[in-house]
């Protein structure tokens, strides 16, 4: 199976650009799955304090509008996460678009509140529920960006059988390395492929965004990374890698 990761850049003039490389690269690649950054399809709102529940609205539009165009990419699934509005409230919600039916998942959590990272602010707690999300291929997990570090969650969707834990980031470039970290341990803790992609490069918000999507084995071995230079990563991995993994160390030890 040929696993897809890339960085994005937030505004929506390079976005445009970037997308149509990466629509070439899963055709050239013949991607089974590509993971999106973040709340990839509009510029970051949480950098500022500032709240506009219009801003969150046309953010979702933007949204709306992209999830229409994911069968460009000629992926079967396709991972990320988008903002919602839900009874009143503002969301963070992470998907899995497979074979052109869209399943919205957990809602994200785990909340930051800092400079560049208002996301308390500007949207609400969504859900603990962290099960794993069904696709063709099996279960996968879905941590939105901070939720890598709490990794109990991560044990817990191995144990469901997830192959894969997904990552969507929108994270900055002087942590990168850190946030790799993070990647290498859901991993080795889930028995699970890890995959995360990132929004990218310098913008108007004053951040510097990190880029550096990764693919991780379920032992904890980089195999691809991005890179400036190299924004999109394809890598052919073995699913049946995954399954071994379940009942080696350190999966198999009793809570």
């Amino acid at each position: 199976m040929k696993v897809t990761v890339c960085e994005l850049p937030n505004d929506p003039a390079p976005l445009i650009e970037a997308w149509e490389g990466l629509v070439g690269h899963t055709h050239a690649r013949e991607s089974d799955v590509v993971l999106l950054p973040e709340m990839p399809f509009h510029p970051w709102p949480a950098w500022t304090k500032d709240v506009d529940p219009t801003e969150w609205d046309v953010a979702v539009a933007a949204h709306d509008a992209w999830i229409g165009r994911l069968d460009e990419l000629g992926a079967p699934i396709v991972i990320g996460s988008r903002p919602v509005v839900e009874d009143g409230r503002r969301l963070n919600e992470a998907f899995v678009w497979s074979d052109g039916e869209y399943r919205g998942g957990h809602r994200k959590w785990y909340l930051p509140n800092e400079d560049g990272f208002w996301e308390a602010t500007w949207y609400d707690r969504g859900d603990t529920d962290f099960s794993t999300t069904p696709t063709r291929h099996g279960p996968v997990g879905l941590l939105i960006c901070t939720e890598v570090w709490f990794t109990r969650h991560a044990r817990t969707q191995g144990q469901e059988g997830a192959w894969l834990i997904a990552n969507p980031r929108a994270t900055e470039y002087a942590s990168r390395e850190k946030w790799l970290a993070g990647g290498i341990t859901a991993a080795v803790m889930a028995g699970a492929f890890c995959l995360s992609s990132n929004r990218s490069g310098l913008d108007g918000t004053g951040i510097h965004w990190g880029g550096y999507g990764w693919v991780v084995d379920p032992d904890g071995k980089v195999l691809a990374t991005t890179s400036e230079d190299e924004p999109f990563a394809t890598v052919d991995i073995d699913l049946l890698d995954a399954e071994r993994a379940k009942v080696t160390y350190p999966r198999y030890v009793e809570d």
